[in-house]
């Protein structure tokens, strides 16, 4: 049997789940049971009921990449190895692991910061600070002059 092309509530339901537990669309997509990545963005655009399920799940997704961000965080079971004894013995800071932990985590953030901005993005405050009696005029001028 091969992938499946035809959509079914069942298939985007389950594409949705996988979403939410944190799974990008493109492995989701790698399994064989799964249509392609292509053939999702096609019901995309062809069922509105889908393109809302898709999107709260990308939204829930943020969530589970924020719970995710703690668990790696708190981990620091490979940061530190032991040193051959021929190289003076005791421990020694795992810097590859640090690095790897520290990318992760940016690479969760950032993501999270797109799929749920208002919640996980940088907030951007404006202000305008001035006499509400007075305010600002524009002028144009004609820079030909």
């Amino acid at each position: 049997m091969g992938r499946p092309s035809t959509f079914s509530q069942e298939l985007g339901l389950a594409i949705c789940e996988k979403l939410v537990e944190g799974l990008s669309l493109r492995t989701i997509c790698l399994a064989d049971d799964m249509p392609a990545v292509s053939t999702v963005m096609l019901w995309l655009t062809k069922h509105k009921e889908f393109s809302e399920q898709y999107a709260h799940a990308r939204e829930a997704q943020a969530d589970t990449l924020a719970d995710e961000m703690l668990d790696i965080a708190d981990d620091a079971s490979n940061d530190w190895m032991e040193r051959p004894e021929n190289k003076g013995g005791g421990w020694e800071l795992n810097g590859d692991h640090v690095q790897r932990s520290r990318l992760r985590l940016d690479t969760r953030k950032w993501i999270a910061a797109k799929l749920k901005p208002k919640k996980y993005g940088d907030k951007v405050e404006t202000t305008h600070k001035g006499d509400i009696e007075a305010p600002i005029m524009i002028t144009a001028t004609d820079s030909r002059l």
